[in-house]
């Protein structure tokens, strides 16, 4: 059996510029990265802004298990599907991190049959984005330890820089760093610590961000710290804001690539789904829109993470409505949240997908009734699924009024996608949503939490500690109480213990930290140990990577 990037690599791309051609997009507003991948300018919205919008596809997931959902891989077969049926079509998805491609979780381009290529560039370096997102980042964090140096004039308090620096890697030994050692030319020493690039706020806000002006806007209201009569100071208040544009000017223009059937793909940004709101930029969003009749997406994890922040931030905030959203699921992974363990998985067990089934109707009722869009169950067929238990969840979908359709996009490509392509035209034609919030604006912070809890998380309601409350207070003095909040969970399980798989009840989320991240425009809710800078696994995906004399990779996946 060929791996991933031994089918992408058995796949001759076509020049970028007969892809973009395919999309609408005149040659004058494509700046080319070699033969395979290209820039947009971003004149390109503006100058199609009068050009009616495509209609939007939101792909989610149940909550993922070790199994795997193969929720890209689904999105990818989804857009090839409805090309091959002839529909305009094209896909907009998240670009990987270096951390989980060099370490467990593998990169972010679909797999078998369905998949974004340049695999292996998209994987590694891409473009550049996210080491210009790391250099304006540390920027920041240079030009705030430089103030503080040079007499901190802005009375900033070391004890409460909140700013971290940021490398797109896996390192755990840069979780809790004691920098500016060395004596007084050397800055000032303080307690540090390094996240991931994609946990950074300076991604998301890049990925909310409308324009560059709204770029350099949205830079300049970070909050770094606060002083010592607790006034928070930002990157405007350092006057960094536009060398950070400088570095990001060119990283805020949307990538487009292509599938291995040549479907258009805007593969930009990539926020973590779990600390930040987990989706592809804006503007490539916005871009896929105007340049064709159905635009793909997905967001990250389960639709509980995923789903909620693409609807209640993403959506909210640029204006955008889906007309249908996918819902990717496996009979394996059901069978994982009814209690069977991985190496039992291919024997048929009704009984235990009675039990894990909960987990999969939960985001269906969510999609449906929750926030009112129109809905489909894409399961992602393996050999081992028997058509029992494939009758099974169908009938289970059916009481909900939602249909299922079996997708082998991982073996067949977008031939495997046609079914659900068509559903999802029918969804689009016949059937019309009334998209609501889980969550209006006006509440209070904790009100906002608890609607989520209880709505969408299927809980009880929410525990805050001491230290978050006064968090909150803080914050609502500031005037953020009326921001979106992005809740920082485990995305194992609806409720904040991973252990609790399927559809647990009768239990409450403890909040017990919230912050603020005033340049992407929301209020974050941690709720347990999320890792902003995770660790490699203890044997990384690294060690099986190499590379041949003619520059050929292998091991990538």
């Amino acid at each position: 059996m060929m791996t991933d990037i031994e089918i992408a690599q058995s796949v001759t791309p076509r020049h970028i510029l007969e892809i973009a051609k395919e999309a609408g997009v005149d040659e004058k507003y494509v700046e080319l990265y070699g033969r395979n991948k290209a820039k947009l300018d971003l004149s390109l919205l503006s100058d199609k802004a009068d050009k009616p919008d495509g209609k939007l596809i939101l792909v989610t997931a149940i909550t993922p298990t070790p199994a795997g959902e193969g929720k890209t891989t689904t999105t990818i077969g989804l857009a090839d599907g409805l090309k091959r049926i002839g529909k305009s079509v094209s896909v907009a998805l998240r670009e990987p991190s270096l951390g989980p491609v060099f370490g467990i979780k593998g990169g972010a381009a679909g797999g078998g049959w369905a998949q974004v290529i340049p695999m292996e560039d998209i994987n590694l370096h891409f473009t550049g984005d996210f080491h210009a997102i790391g250099a304006a980042n540390n920027l920041l964090a240079a030009m705030l330890d430089n103030h503080i140096y040079q007499g901190n004039a802005l009375n900033i308090d070391p004890r409460r820089i909140t700013w971290k620096r940021c490398v797109d890697m896996n390192d755990r030994q840069l979780r809790f760093v004691t920098d500016g050692l060395g004596g007084r030319v050397n800055g000032v020493p303080r307690e540090d610590g390094y996240d991931i690039t994609v946990a950074s706020e300076i991604m998301a806000v890049l990925c909310l961000a409308s324009s560059l002006s709204d770029l350099k806007s949205r830079l300049a209201r970070i909050i770094v710290g606060y002083t010592y009569d607790e006034r928070p100071v930002t990157a405007g208040d350092l006057k960094a804001e536009g060398a950070m544009t400088a570095l990001l000017k060119d990283a805020l223009k949307p990538n487009l690539v292509q599938t291995l059937e040549g479907t258009p793909a805007f593969v930009h940004g990539g926020p973590f789904a779990n600390i930040a709101h987990g989706c592809n930029s804006v503007i490539a969003t916005r871009t896929a829109m105007k340049m064709s009749d159905y635009a793909i997406t997905e967001a990250g994890f389960g639709a509980d993470l995923g789903a909620e922040k693409f609807l209640d931030i993403k959506c909210r905030m640029a204006g955008l409505v889906p007309s249908a959203v996918v819902i990717v699921a496996t009979i394996r992974a059901l069978k994982m949240h009814g209690g069977v363990a991985k190496s039992e998985l291919g024997a048929e067990n009704i009984e235990a997908l009675g039990r894990g089934i909960p987990n999969l109707l939960r985001h269906v009722s969510n999609i449906k009734n929750v926030y009112k869009l129109p809905a489909v169950v894409a399961v992602n067929r393996f050999p081992t699924d028997t058509d029992a238990e494939i009758g099974f969840i169908i009938d289970k979908c059916r009481e909900l009024g939602v249909n299922v359709v079996l997708s082998t996009v991982w073996a067949e490509g977008g031939r495997g996608g046609e079914e659900l392509a068509r559903e999802v035209v029918r969804l689009c034609e016949e059937e019309q949503g009334d998209f609501t919030y889980s969550y209006e604006l006006d509440g209070t912070i904790e009100d906002k939490i608890e609607k989520i809890v209880k709505r969408v998380y299927g809980g009880d309601g929410i525990t805050v500690l001491p230290a978050a409350k006064k968090q909150i207070a803080a914050l609502t003095a500031l005037g953020f109480d009326k921001l979106p909040v992005c809740i920082a969970k485990t995305q194992y399980s609806f409720s904040d213990d991973p252990t609790k798989l399927g559809a647990p009840t009768g239990f409450t989320v403890t909040v017990k930290n919230v912050k603020i991240s005033a340049g992407a425009g929301f209020v974050v809710v941690l709720t347990g140990d999320i890792m902003t800078m995770p660790g490699l696994p203890k044997v990384p995906a690294a060690e099986k990577i190499d590379v041949d004399e003619s520059g050929r990779i292998t091991g990538l996946f």
